[in-house]
C-alpha cells in the first residue's frame, strides 16, 4: 500500500504488517468521525431527504407496494453483484429462481445466478430479522452466510470474521486491519450502530457507517455485498420508510471508479465531505429514477388491467399482478398458483398473449412466457435477452 497518499488529515492509524513481505495496514479511528458536517452540504442533504420523502409517498398509494419492492431488489442484486465483477441478467435471474439447481463445478454459469439470488435474499431476510434485532455483528453474520451460501467465496468461513489478512487490488491498493484489529473495530462499529448521539442526520450517519464497515472489511470474501445490504438496510429502518425503496448499487456501479477512490481517500485525506456529498447525489439520483418508475409501473398496471377488464376473469387480474413480481411465468406456475386445470392456464396465457400482455421467452430451454412491456420498465439495461 502507498502509505505516501495518507496524510496527515487520515482517519486511523497505520501498523506495518507481513503479507507475506512487509507492507502497512490501516486501522481506522472509532466512530463517530472527528468531522463536523460542512454546512454547505445541508441544501444537498435537504434535497436527498426530500426525494426520500417523495419515494415513499408515491410507493405507498400503490395497491401492493411489494410488487414494485421486488423489481426494486432484484437490480440491487444485479449491480451489486456487478461490482463484483458477477454479470447476468435479469431474465436468467428469474428462471433461476423458478428452478434452482446446484453447480457442478467453479464455471458453471449457475453459480452467478445464485450469487445474485442469495443478495436478494439477504436484503429480504435482513427485513424480517431487523423486526427482532438491531444492526449488530450477529446481523452481519447471518445475512453473510446467506449471501455466500454455496457460490464463490464459500470456502471462506461463511457467517464468520476473517482469520486472515486481506488486501484490496492486486497492487495491494488498500490494506484494512490485521484480522485481530478487525474484530476489535467491529466491536466499535456496532457500539456506534446503536449509540446514536445526534451528531449527525441519519442518513448521514448510514454513509457514515458504510465508509467504516468497508474501510475494516471484517471477512475473507463478500465485504463490498454485505456493505451494501446493510446500507440498504440502514436507510430503511433509520430514515423510517415504510419499506426498504432505495437502493444504490445502480449509482455506485455507474461511478464505480468515484466510489472506490472516495471511500479511500476517507481513510486517506479525511475526505468526509466528498464521499458525503457523492453519496447524497447518489440518494436524489436513484430516489427520482425509483419515483418516475413507480409511477410508470402504476400506470401500466392499471393500463393492463383496463385491457383485460371486458372479460371479468378475476384470475386474469391475478396474474397480472403476479407478473409484477416476477415478469416471466409458466403455464405450470399459474396451474399450482391458481388451482386450475393445465387447459385452463394455457387459455388464460392464450387470451394474455392476445391482449400484447404476455410472449414467449425467448431462448428459454422449457417454454416460458413474459411481460415485455414490465420487463422493459422494470429492469431497462438489464432486462436485456439472453
Amino acid at each position: 500500500m502507498d502509505v505516501s497518499k495518507f496524510t496527515d488529515a487520515k482517519t486511523g492509524v497505520l501498523v506495518p504488517v507481513r503479507l507475506p513481505e512487509p507492507d502497512h495496514a490501516f486501522i481506522p479511528d472509532p466512530l463517530p468521525p472527528k468531522w463536523t458536517f460542512d454546512p454547505k452540504l445541508w441544501p444537498l442533504l435537504g434535497e436527498a431527504k426530500r426525494f426520500l420523502g417523495i419515494l415513499e409517498g408515491a410507493a405507498r398509494t400503490l395497491p401492493n407496494p411489494e410488487l414494485f419492492l421486488k423489481p426494486l431488489q432484484r437490480v440491487e442484486s444485479l449491480t451489486s453483484s456487478r461490482l463484483e465483477g458477477t454479470f447476468t441478467t435479469a431474465q436468467e435471474l428469474m428462471l433461476f429462481e423458478m428452478n434452482p439447481k446446484g453447480s457442478s463445478a467453479r464455471t458453471d454459469e449457475a453459480n452467478a445466478w445464485r450469487e445474485v439470488a442469495n443478495h436478494t435474499k439477504a436484503l429480504i431476510q435482513g427485513c424480517n430479522e431487523l423486526d427482532r434485532i438491531p444492526f449488530c455483528n450477529r446481523l452481519l453474520k447471518d445475512l453473510h452466510k446467506t449471501l455466500l451460501q454455496g457460490v464463490r467465496g464459500s470456502t471462506s468461513r461463511l457467517g464468520e470474521f476473517r482469520q486472515h489478512p486481506v488486501h484490496i487490488g492486486s497492487n495491494r491498493r488498500y490494506v484494512p486491519p490485521p484480522y485481530q484489529e478487525a474484530e476489535v473495530a467491529m466491536g466499535e462499529w456496532e457500539k456506534y450502530c446503536n449509540q446514536n448521539d445526534g451528531a449527525f442526520d441519519p442518513l448521514v450517519r448510514c454513509f457514515i457507517a458504510h465508509y467504516q464497515l468497508e474501510s475494516i472489511h471484517p471477512f475473507g470474501d463478500g465485504n463490498g455485498r454485505i456493505g451494501r445490504v446493510i446500507l440498504s438496510l440502514m436507510i430503511y429502518k433509520w430514515c423510517e420508510l415504510e419499506m426498504p425503496w432505495l437502493y444504490l448499487s445502480p449509482y455506485f456501479e455507474r461511478y464505480k471508479d468515484e466510489y472506490i477512490d472516495n471511500l479511500f481517500n476517507v481513510s486517506a485525506q479525511g475526505a468526509w465531505d466528498r464521499w458525503l456529498e457523492f453519496c447524497l447525489r447518489g440518494v436524489v439520483d436513484q430516489a427520482r429514477k425509483a419515483v418516475d418508475q413507480c409511477r410508470d409501473l402504476q400506470a401500466l398496471r392499471e393500463n393492463m388491467h383496463k385491457r383485460t377488464q371486458s372479460d371479468g376473469n378475476a384470475r386474469i387480474h391475478a396474474i397480472i399482478e403476479d407478473l409484477f413480481a416476477a415478469p416471466v411465468i409458466r403455464i405450470t406456475e399459474i396451474v399450482r398458483r391458481h388451482k386450475v386445470t393445465y387447459p385452463t392456464a394455457k387459455s388464460d396465457v392464450g387470451y394474455l398473449a392476445d391482449k400484447g400482455i404476455l410472449a414467449d421467452l425467448p431462448h428459454a430451454k422449457i417454454r416460458t412466457f413474459y411481460a415485455p412491456e414490465i420487463f422493459t420498465l422494470a429492469y431497462g439495461d438489464y432486462a436485456e435477452l439472453a
